[in-house]
């Protein structure tokens, strides 16, 4: 009897020779070593590459302290109680979620419970996200591209403005663009012998993207299975079935979580965020479904009007748009030139593929009228870096061909004024960019058309040419990316590269705008312009949303006393502080209540939290369209002493708290049954009202209860 080994699911990061059909030699591939094996210089190179990923990603990684602080309250929570790590509850009292899957919040938290809970153990794991990200997109098209194709994507990805703000900030896109590069790897792998286990890979991957960003994460789904039913060696039949299987991988690594949550009793979990009406079915297909597409929901929208060109506008260009006019010539004609290709043909596919990832993700965020922000652009930014290292090696393939050199000299034109056009937005950020990427851009034009006219350097003179033309493309996004990494980040709306005249920001989850506009000021919060390379800003400023802060400061704590955040519920955060005295009164005596304090938002919650290391409970969620509770349930919460301040909203404040009264109905009723039943005292320049002063039993013999039932219910 013999037994058969299943072959291991490996991922390829370390160049290897796999076995598949033959095709035309393209650069950098095994045909052209002239041996059986990848070049010498490949796995250097590759190590270089992820290497100098993770250095720029890591470098001054805490001078964004906190980042976002509502994920990262939510990861502190995480840290404190494991029914806040699978919930994704912003407190370790349970009293609500965040508005998103709890995925990427797990990493993070983790992380905490391993080395402590700080901005270095927060952000770290978001960096290494970032640099798998590279290694895979750098296998997926190395592997029928050949070597040199693939450092190229890698390259670009690591060089994408958005990337490198993302893989180094809090939010939930990093693990989501990750695993989403995984799926595009398992699918090629799929397609090269129509592998029912790679599918099944292919579908867990995107599930698992779901648990970080829910909906978005799918809109990868009509590009991976067209390409599938396609292109992949087995007859249709089998191609169906192995596509159904996948769907069912898709529902079961996504869907065990939801249906957790879902059949959970409402009672004993926490309330969820971004549903009025408390579920999560409700949160998926409402708040972060297709309320995102029609706008349903309401909120400002933070990347411009809607509409073919809004890639490309204002807020969003400088994010992650650099090569994709690059791309889409790569796109355009590789499937032109392909079009007569047999149904399987690998070229093809591989350009449908990520084509189809890029065009109906980038749709997406063109059309949609719900709220839209500008690093969602990360999502694109995999799917460009993959089709200009593809193009680059179809180009390097067909040199010899006319037709090919004049595409690929358009593609050099178009990319270097797009390029200008980008920087001409800045006009005191490092001026000798703009002349630096025409002429290069020129100059590789012109070379690569011209480059048969000398038989003998033909060769030379091409890659040459391709070099400018990476000089004229790369030189703008790598400016954008090292300002991005040399200023701090924080707040709901972050933004890559130097502010933009004119380019708006916004408040995560549609909030209300701040002071000055949307996020305060231009582009989510001002940084330095400056006539030389670009660097950090001027000392005093980062690139924050709803306003600076001072510099000096680590783990979210600026020197000189205060905590970042909103004391008022903005939804944009970060530009608030909390006063020591206030966050000592919240401690004090703090394990003797559930709640040390009540705010409007959760904004205002995680600005507290973070100062006190302390749960918050957060009255009407972001921004109030979660966390709902009644008056007679607050009031039933303060009878038993389970609350010990409530923390007055401040005049416009948003994230659910709204104005002096509060947002919404009951935030309003609440607001005034407090003030009408307990005394106003002013704690750090904070309106707080202390809830155990006059509730209907002392704290000393009605909180031990209610604290010890409560803590063992939210661990």
């Amino acid at each position: 009897m013999s037994i058969t080994v299943p072959e291991p699911l490996v991922i390829d990061l370390v160049p290897s020779a796999p076995s598949r059909p033959s095709r035309p030699p393209v650069v950098g591939d095994r045909e052209d070593a002239g041996g059986s094996s990848s070049p010498r210089w490949v796995l250097p190179a590759l190590v270089t590459l992820l290497t100098v990923t993770a250095v720029a990603y890591l470098w001054d990684l805490s001078a964004s302290g906190y980042a976002n602080s509502f994920y990262a309250a939510a990861v502190q929570a995480g840290t404190k109680s494991w029914k806040a790590f699978f919930f994704g509850s912003i407190d370790s009292s349970n009293f609500i979620t965040v508005d998103k899957s709890p995925g990427s919040l797990w990493i993070m938290e983790l992380s905490g419970r391993l080395f402590g809970f700080n901005s270095w153990s927060m952000l770290a794991p978001q960096v290494l996200e970032g640099v798998a990200a590279v290694g895979l997109v750098y296998a997926a098209v190395k592997r029928w591209f050949g070597p040199a194709a693939g450092l190229l994507a890698g390259a670009v990805l690591a060089c994408t403005p958005v990337a490198a703000l993302m893989f180094r900030f809090n939010n939930p896109d990093a693990l989501m663009v990750l695993l989403l590069a995984a799926a595009a790897y398992t699918l090629i792998r799929a397609l090269e012998q129509a592998g029912t286990r790679w599918i099944l890979a292919t579908g867990a991957l995107i599930g698992l993207a779901f648990l970080a960003k829910m909906l978005q994460s799918f809109t990868v789904v009509p590009a991976f299975a067209g390409v599938y039913l396609l292109a992949a060696p087995t007859g249709l039949w089998h191609r169906l079935r192995q596509l159904a299987y996948g769907a069912v991988a898709i529902v079961v690594s996504a869907g065990w979580w939801v249906a957790i949550v879902a059949l959970w009793p409402a009672a004993s979990r926490p309330m969820i965020d971004g549903s009025p009406d408390n579920s999560i079915l409700n949160l998926i297909f409402g708040y972060n479904g297709f309320s995102r597409l029609s706008g349903a929901t309401g909120g400002a929208n933070f990347s411009g009007p809607a509409g073919v060109f809004r890639l490309f506008n204002d807020e969003m260009g400088g994010q992650a748009s650099w090569l994709l006019p690059a791309s889409m010539v790569a796109l355009v004609a590789g499937v032109a030139w392909r079009g007569r290709a047999g149904r399987t043909d690998r070229t093809r596919a591989a350009l449908l593929l990520w084509g189809g990832w890029l065009l109906v993700t980038g749709a997406v965020f063109s059309f949609s009228t719900g709220v839209i922000h500008t690093y969602y652009t990360v999502a694109l930014a995999p799917a460009i870096a993959a089709l200009v290292g593809m193009g680059a090696a179809l180009l390097w393939q067909n040199r010899s061909r006319l037709g090919a050199r004049v595409l690929g000299s358009v593609a050099i034109v178009a990319t270097a004024v797009w390029a200008f056009a980008l920087l001409e937005r800045t006009p005191i950020y490092a001026p000798w960019l703009r002349p630096l990427v025409l002429a290069t851009g020129a100059l590789g034009a012109v070379a690569l058309v011209a480059a048969p006219s000398v038989p003998r350097m033909t060769r030379k003179i091409t890659a040459a040419a391709l070099g400018l033309g990476l000089v004229a493309g790369l030189s703008g996004p790598i400016a954008y990316t090292a300002t991005t990494i040399t200023t701090a980040h924080t707040g709901s709306i972050p933004s890559a590269g130097p502010a933009v005249s004119g380019a708006g920001g916004g408040f995560g989850g549609g909030g209300a705008p701040g002071p000055g506009g949307p996020g305060g000021s231009a582009q989510s919060g001002s940084t330095g312009q400056h006539g030389g390379f670009p660097g950090g800003p001027p000392s005093g400023t980062t690139r924050a949303s709803g306003g600076a802060v001072p510099t000096g400061a680590t783990g979210g704590v600026p020197s000189g006393g205060g905590v970042r955040g909103g004391g008022s519920g903005g939804g944009g955060g970060g530009g608030a502080t909390t006063s020591t005295a206030l966050t000592l009164a919240l401690r004090s005596d703090a394990s003797s209540y559930r709640w040390v304090a009540a705010a409007n938002g959760s904004q205002s919650a995680a600005t507290l939290e973070l100062s006190t290391d302390e749960p918050v409970m957060a009255i009407g969620g972001f921004n109030g369209q979660g966390g709902n509770i009644s008056l007679a349930t607050f009031k039933a919460y303060v009878a038993k002493g389970e609350i010990h301040y409530f923390i007055a909203p401040s005049s416009g404040g948003g994230g659910g708290g709204g104005g002096p009264g509060g947002g919404g109905s009951s935030d309003s009723a609440i607001a005034r049954w407090v003030g009408s039943h307990f005394t106003a005292t002013t704690i750090g320049g904070q309106t707080v009202y202390d809830l155990s002063s006059s509730s209907s039993s002392s704290p000393s013999s009605s909180t031990s209860s209610s604290t010890s039932s409560s803590s063992s219910s939210s661990t």
